[in-house]
């Protein structure tokens, strides 16, 4: 874990950039090239592991978002991918080899589930999975031949939380690298590196990117494990366009004061969804009924923007909750500055075997909302009216008995 300079709020505004006084642009500028010119051939010998060669290597403007995200994180070092799940994919293919075996959550996002169990396979690389917080059961799971420790946290969509100090242990007890996808969390509310866990991944379109308008992926951690994977960057080509990496820096900068809104407006609606007749069940890591409150409490500064919830009803009623909602608009993903609402067995979890989506505890009732940074007042009248819709339903069945 590398030492912090600053408070994360300088660190988001300020990180990755050099801070000596100049004459130069604030606003970092936009490398839009493919390709860098060199004055003769032994320095474009030189030039190959820089920025400055060929932008599938690397590019000026994304070692300056690379920087920033390693100094939020307190890692040695960080690299940009052209998505989440390029990231997730070129990482853990950079750690394991044919005949590998990888021990997993079972509630982790889809994308990387699909990965896991039907991708790998085809390259003779096993993974079991195993509940989220059942290190018992983590250890169990673990073989001669596993290579990976593999967490989410807070987790797609359950918002369950890992102890992460507990099983770095684990991992260092067995020798193996730690991977965590640290999406939901950002650095904001909590740095993994400093949990001992070893490579932090990030899905950089959601909370750093902020407002919807980029694709990319993070990986975090120590130099010689980023370098290692940067290799696999190159031959596999997922690296993120200059000018993606310039949006992302702009939503980096406000990051802080972006988490911390969402923060303090999930808890609010998480608390009146608690309390709503409609509602069975809350799904937010800062409620004290949570399974995970006390992990949470310690190892996070905030529990993040995403609520999810279960209406008293099924499937139907669940997408008539959603399709009623205004302010919380009908679409996939999270972590931007507009609040967004999704059904989990209808997205990202779509493709998901019924069985492990029943081990997750992930229902066709349940209702997944990305808190963005409008009013909370006007989110929860939002949700008011959008559950209401339930009350009229029953109404209606009650007349026509």
């Amino acid at each position: 874990m590398k030492k912090h300079k600053f408070h994360q709020e300088t660190e988001a505004v300020r990180g990755g950039t050099d801070l000596a006084k100049k004459n130069g642009p604030l606003s970092t500028p936009i490398y839009q090239t493919s390709t860098f010119e060199v004055t003769d051939m032994q320095e474009q010998v030189h030039a190959t592991n820089s920025d400055s060669f060929y932008t599938r290597y690397g590019n000026p403007t994304h070692t300056v978002a690379e920087n920033a995200i390693a100094e939020l994180e307190g890692a040695d070092a960080a690299l940009l991918f052209s998505s989440g799940m390029a990231a997730i994919t070129t990482s853990i293919l950079t750690l394991v080899k044919a005949g590998d075996h990888i021990v997993a959550q079972r509630d982790i996002y889809g994308g990387a589930i699909k990965f896991f169990s039907k991708w790998l396979p085809k390259l003779g690389i096993e993974t079991t999975f195993v509940d989220t917080n059942d290190i018992e059961q983590h250890e169990s799971a673990i073989r001669p031949n596993t290579k990976v420790l593999y967490v989410e946290s807070p987790t797609n969509p359950t918002v369950r939380v890992v102890d992460l100090e507990k099983i770095a242990a684990l991992a260092r007890k067995h020798n193996l690298i730690t991977a965590i996808d640290s999406t939901f969390s950002t650095p904001i509310n909590c740095r993994p590196a400093e949990w001992g866990i070893d490579l932090v991944l990030h899905s950089g379109t959601k909370y750093f990117g902020g407002h919807s308008d980029l694709i990319c992926g993070v990986a975090a951690g120590q130099r010689d494990l980023i370098d290692q994977i940067h290799q696999a960057r190159t031959t596999f080509g997922g690296c993120i366009d200059p000018h993606a990496a310039f949006l992302l820096l702009r939503g980096i900068k406000t990051l802080a004061v972006r988490v911390e809104r969402q923060n303090e407006s999930a808890l609010r609606i998480a608390e009146f969804l608690n309390r709503h007749p409609s509602v069975a069940k809350v799904h937010y890591p800062l409620l004290k009924a949570h399974p995970d409150y006390a992990i949470a409490k310690k190892q996070m500064t905030g529990a993040g923007g995403v609520v999810s919830f279960e209406v008293k009803g099924n499937g139907a009623d669940a997408c008539r909750v959603a399709e009623a909602l205004n302010l919380f608009t009908l679409a996939p993903s999270l972590g931007g500055v507009d609040s967004l609402v999704t059904i989990p067995v209808l997205t990202s979890h779509y493709l998901v075997d019924p069985e492990l989506l029943k081990k997750m505890g992930v229902t066709e009732q349940m209702i997944r909302l990305s808190v963005g940074i409008e009013h909370a007042d006007d989110l929860i009248a939002d949700l008011e009216k959008g559950l209401a819709v339930l009350s009229h339903t029953r109404k209606e069945a009650a007349v026509a008995d």
